[in-house]
């Protein structure tokens, strides 16, 4: 009897912690994507820049980008799947921005062993647009959506010059996710 084949579709629900309406996206990832790169499938499928450093913590441990002040105890993501760290069912934090701290909790909705294998990450729904870089985490973007919803406020000009006029916190485009996405193969 040949051995069971290894996971290797991960359809994974992605949302921003302690904040409502809920930012989310649900995203199919294949098994034998690295930690690195399921950051970077992360920062596309949410609408983030890379701009900042980020970790996940998954079951007690935590991985990252072990740059220069990382901690003693930070795993290096380059040497992890995610088939090798996580399984159906498990939950696990994606902090992106340690100065706004964006946690984001990831959900293993399901795993698939099935063929073909995926090559790239797939974005198959969400809601909501991401926060803009540098707000100020989930308290600093309230305020932001606050102030764009009422042109009288006294700080709407500059809230909409800074976050650009068109901003629109409701926007989910899932095509352009998906067109980005395909850069990472």
């Amino acid at each position: 009897m040949a051995p069971a084949a290894k996971p290797n579709i991960f359809d994974m629900r992605i949302a921003i912690v302690d904040y409502r309406p809920e930012i989310w996206r649900r995203v199919l990832v294949p098994g034998s994507v690295r930690l690195h790169k399921l950051h970077l499938i992360f920062q596309d499928v949410m609408g983030w820049t890379n701009s900042h450093l980020h970790a996940f913590r998954m079951d007690g441990a935590l991985y990252g980008m072990q740059s220069e002040d990382h901690p003693d105890d930070e795993l290096d993501e380059t040497k992890f799947a995610i088939a090798d760290v996580v399984g159906l069912g498990d939950r696990f934090i994606y902090e992106y921005d340690f100065g706004d701290s964006w946690d984001h909790e990831v959900v293993v909705e399901q795993v698939s062993s099935v063929r073909p294998v995926l090559k790239f990450a797939v974005c198959l729904d969400g809601a909501n647009a991401c926060p803009p870089e540098d707000c100020g985490g989930t308290g600093g973007y309230e305020e932001l959506v606050e102030v764009l919803a009422d042109p009288t406020h006294k700080d709407y000009k500059h809230y909409s010059r800074w976050a650009g006029r068109d901003f629109d916190p409701t926007r989910f485009d899932l095509a352009q996710i998906n067109a980005d996405l395909q850069h990472l193969a």
